[in-house]
């Protein structure tokens, strides 16, 4: 089966970045900033598959490069090297096809693509919602951004998303910021999931929450997969989160990816010893 995504030896380097910047970073050297040009290397050369309906983990310590990676993806940052292809028709607005690697593509095209087939759920909610209006209008905000024109479809489909991810119906005209925490993450998934999206990235949902609130978001978040059979990448520092979620799992140590393999085994039988250590801290 052909791979939905591939992702091959995706960089980004914050700073001027030098020819030395790749061979000076990394786990060998205990850091990822370059002491030739004072660079950061945020991602070194990360290559892996996704398939349709899977589920894929990305694991490591702060400042491992997890989240930047779903950032590159997600097109928020641009990266200095490297290439992401998604297998089969990627329009974006105004009938934009965009063939080969996207992180080569023209800005216009890129929001195009992630408009129409990408979801988001961050860490922090004030990045993926707008807190000043409500939390219909946020959905309705990706449902234009992805060609939806019809104003009585968008808001029975914005109630529809809120009631499935446990929104009162009631409160879709309230702004989220009157909303819990764990409230805004459940209106976050939502929007992520208004546009139909191919890939839904998830960058540590349940960080913050209450335990009792982490299991609800982590039941419903595996529900939804399985109903929709989405294709999601999982980052989180939490292993038991990984464990439930994903199928495959990579673990990334100073912006490298140290070890690969099924999720199992890399949790029952971990082969790098950073993540023998990562394994060991969590039980």
């Amino acid at each position: 089966m052909e791979p939905m995504v591939r992702v091959e030896g995706l960089t980004k380097v914050f700073g001027k970045g030098c020819h030395e910047c790749l061979v000076l970073t990394g786990p060998e050297h205990g850091g990822n900033l370059c002491t030739s040009c004072g660079s950061v290397v945020a991602c070194a050369d990360v290559t892996f598959d996704l398939y349709e309906g899977e589920v894929l983990g990305v694991v490591g310590e702060s400042g491992s490069g997890k989240s930047s990676l779903v950032r590159l993806l997600h097109f928020d940052w641009d990266a200095t090297a490297g290439a992401f292809y998604l297998n089969g028709h990627h329009p974006g607005d105004g009938g934009v096809r965009v063939d080969g690697n996207l992180l080569s593509a023209s800005s216009y095209q890129k929001k195009g693509v992630r408009d129409r087939t990408m979801g988001i759920v961050y860490q922090n909610p004030n990045l993926g919602l707008r807190m000043d209006i409500s939390a219909g209008g946020n959905i309705a905000e990706k449902l234009l951004a992805a060609g939806w024109r019809h104003v009585g479809r968008i808001r029975e489909r914005a109630a529809g998303l809120l009631e499935k991810t446990e929104i009162p119906v009631q409160r879709m005209d309230e702004p989220p910021s009157r909303f819990s925490g764990g409230m805004q993450q459940r209106v976050q998934i939502a929007k992520a999931l208004s546009n139909n999206p191919k890939i839904l990235l998830l960058d540590e949902v349940t960080t913050g929450l209450d335990l009792s609130v982490q299991a609800r978001v982590l039941d419903l978040i595996r529900g939804l997969q399985r109903e929709f059979h989405l294709s999601m990448i999982v980052v989180s520092h939490d292993l038991g989160v990984i464990r439930l979620l994903c199928q495959r799992t990579l673990v990334m140590r100073y912006g490298r990816v140290v070890e690969m393999g099924l999720t199992d085994q890399i949790l029952e039988d971990p082969q790098h010893p950073y993540t023998q250590l990562l394994v060991n801290s969590q039980l």
